[in-house]
């Protein structure tokens, strides 16, 4: 589809499915160079990475590799409410182990930056942050991203785990909103 309907908005395809997939298979062959003999605890962040973490582990192929769930909200609609909440928390015990967080998409950094502190309390080996997208141009927190599949401009997109109130998380391709 070129473009969809969801709620009052219409959207126009960005990234084809394809290409995120690709993407995808780039990091995963990194991570797995990068994390050999790590024991990696991978986290991934509710409700949005589901799509990122089930294609990424699937190409994992790292020993010991454990996947574990939280959930953190900042998005309203079009917009993030610039407040983080602590929804479902990690109980695994991650003092000494390498955690690499799997995040759809990271734009301003506030959740991830959130995050990080939080599980850096908990002393980890170190933390590592992976982002299925990103957009240089909104981060607003010194933040380090180890892993990146793909950049973007500053538009508001679904798909691929991102959503519109709810709608579009299931889309395989990447959508912006139109003007």
């Amino acid at each position: 589809m070129k473009t969809i309907r969801l709620h009052d908005r219409d959207f126009r395809l960005l990234i084809g499915a394809e290409e995120i997939e690709q993407a995808i298979d780039r990091v995963a062959r990194q991570m797995n160079k990068d994390l050999a003999g790590e024991s990696p605890l991978f986290i991934g962040v509710l409700n949005g990475a589901f799509m990122f973490v089930s294609d990424l582990l699937k190409k994992i192929t790292v020993e010991g590799t454990e996947i574990s769930f939280v959930k953190i909200a900042s998005y309203d609609g079009l917009a993030s409410s610039g407040n983080v909440q602590n929804l479902i928390g990690l109980k695994e015990d991650i003092a000494g182990r390498t955690v690499v967080v799997l995040e759809d998409m990271v734009d301003s950094g506030e959740s991830m930056v959130y995050l990080k502190r939080m599980l850096e309390e908990r002393n980890p080996k170190q933390v590592k942050i992976a982002a299925m997208f990103y957009k240089p141009g909104a981060l607003r927190y010194d933040l380090t991203l180890d892993y990146t599949c793909i950049g973007l401009e500053n538009d508001f997109v679904i798909g691929r785990g991102l959503d519109y109130d709810g709608l579009g998380r299931n889309l395989p391709d990447l959508y912006t909103i139109e003007s």
